[in-house]
């Protein structure tokens, strides 16, 4: 349904994607789509061709340039080396602005390690328009959530042991600080648990965590 696409990063580098349109949508509302740190693989293209069959133009910026990987301890080694800055203000940035040549508004959606930058794209980004996270919390030192500017939306697991649910409430009291307009829903799952093909998924959990994404971005973007 998708292809490969290069696009250009505000620092003038190229960076490779996955994009998926809609069938009826040159103007339709773009969405950033933000890999798990397995890379960019069958599964979150998936999320990205399910969300042109919603009616979005959706890419997937290549965070790890071609590499992708079944491994953890790979997958964390890969996303370890990652520039998480460079990453945000950069692969996703570029994403955005890609996709505002043709949209009106875009977002951005993430999940697991994308769930994390997604909230640094809302800090971050100045192009997008609303954020949903996935069980993703960046570090404190990446940022303050306070001056986010856009709503944001967090999808949160409750038997989280990578983004402890101590951390999602710390997260959340920032964004009140801040009187930063968000909804924040948590899970009685694992993390992960909306990854069709990881050890963690839950079938009920993910339906509902979808239907709430696919509102709020209708909301906010159409």
């Amino acid at each position: 349904m998708g292809e490969k696409v290069t696009f250009k990063r505000p620092d003038g580098k190229d960076c490779n994607g996955y994009y998926a349109a809609p069938a009826a949508g040159a103007r339709a509302p773009g969405m950033v789509v933000i890999q798990e740190w397995w890379g960019l693989n069958d599964q979150i293209k998936g999320v990205a061709d399910r969300l042109a069959a919603a009616g979005y133009r959706a890419l997937v910026p290549d965070l790890y340039r071609g590499k992708v990987t079944l491994d953890a301890a790979e997958a964390n080694h890969l996303m370890t080396g990652l520039d998480f800055k460079d990453a945000a203000t950069q692969d996703v940035r570029g994403a955005a602005q890609y996709l505002k040549q043709e949209s009106g508004k875009v977002g951005v959606i993430g999940f697991c390690m994308g769930g994390a930058l997604t909230v640094l794209a809302a800090m971050h980004v100045p192009e997008i328009d609303a954020a949903s996270s996935w069980y993703g919390v960046p570090p404190p030192e990446a940022g303050d959530p306070t001056k986010i500017r856009i709503p944001v939306q967090g999808h949160f697991a409750l038997q989280d042991a990578f983004f402890t649910p101590a951390s999602v409430d710390a997260l959340e009291a920032k964004l009140k600080q801040g009187n930063v307009t968000h909804e924040f829903h948590r899970y009685d799952a694992n993390h992960a648990f909306g990854n069709e093909t990881g050890q963690h998924y839950d079938a009920a959990a993910t339906k509902l965590a979808w239907q709430r994404s696919l509102d709020f971005l209708a909301k906010h973007l159409r």
